[in-house]
């Protein structure tokens, strides 16, 4: 039977660090698959990535090691039929309020009779076509689901969420969080850091490996201490953004808003 290389990695002997892919290029995705990170978030909720730029990526990450889990606009369960189609074998699933939308995002990712996943393995690059013998047997146990906390109910609701089987690992996030408690573009508020290493610790008493992403070097070792298993320090278009800036400022150039 199939397993899932990521789940192993997120119960081994050091937390995995990553970052986002945001910039929905392959040719960026690629320059960073070989930086030694362990993991990428390949994002389409607030990136201007599509099906097609998401295989593309895919594609140019293939032959590297890091671990790629991509996240879809949200939970729907024909988006994520078509994720699971084109190759993708982690997703993170955002704004998971109850244990229902839980349990939604599983079966999506389930063939039947355990699940709702439509069955087209014939035109899936998944399969390869049709070409891995036992694909249907295996695709469940191979896939993995991190469904993403973004709002107080949802931290409220932290352990009946995490508990629902089939949930892999739970991932918090600062920002949206941040805003719904009062504190819009302020994740490092001390109430919101002090709620995400509560939570953080709710999820690793579920046990499922818990995760979170922070820029801040600062706070992501300060999560990391907390029991974050895995982390988001980073991503292509801040990375870019602030190193043509910092390359700008050296020469007496000044940055410019359109």
């Amino acid at each position: 039977m199939a397993t899932s290389r990521w789940a192993e990695l997120l119960t081994g002997d050091r937390p995995q660090i990553g970052m986002w892919l945001a910039a929905g290029s392959p040719y960026c995705a690629e320059i960073c698959a070989g930086s030694g990170l362990d993991w990428f978030l390949l994002d389409q909720e607030h990136a201007p990535n599509d099906l097609h730029s998401t295989l593309a990526q895919l594609q140019a990450l293939a032959p590297y090691p890091p671990e790629v889990v991509v996240r879809p606009v949200d939970g729907e369960p024909a988006k994520i039929k078509q994720l699971l189609d084109i190759g993708v074998r982690n997703l993170m699933v955002p704004m998971v309020e109850n244990a229902r939308q839980a349990e939604v995002s599983v079966a999506a990712t389930r063939y039947p009779p355990h699940g709702i996943r439509g069955v087209g393995s014939a035109l899936a690059r998944a399969s390869r076509w049709n070409r891995r013998a036992g694909y249907l047997a295996e695709a469940d146990a191979e896939l993995t689901l991190t469904v993403q906390i973004e709002s107080p109910e949802a931290v409220g609701r932290l352990k009946e969420i995490a508990s629902v089987e089939g949930v892999d690992a739970v991932f918090l996030g600062p920002a949206d969080l941040a805003a719904a408690m009062g504190h819009l573009g302020e994740p490092e508020h001390p109430e919101v850091v002090a709620t995400i290493e509560r939570a953080l610790g709710t999820i690793v008493s579920c046990g499922k490996p818990a995760g979170v992403n922070a820029f801040n070097e600062t706070y992501a070792r300060r999560y990391l201490a907390a029991g974050a298993r895995f982390v988001l320090v980073g991503a292509d278009v801040t990375l870019l953004a602030r190193g043509s800036e910092a390359l700008a400022e050296r020469y007496g150039c000044r940055p410019c808003s359109v």
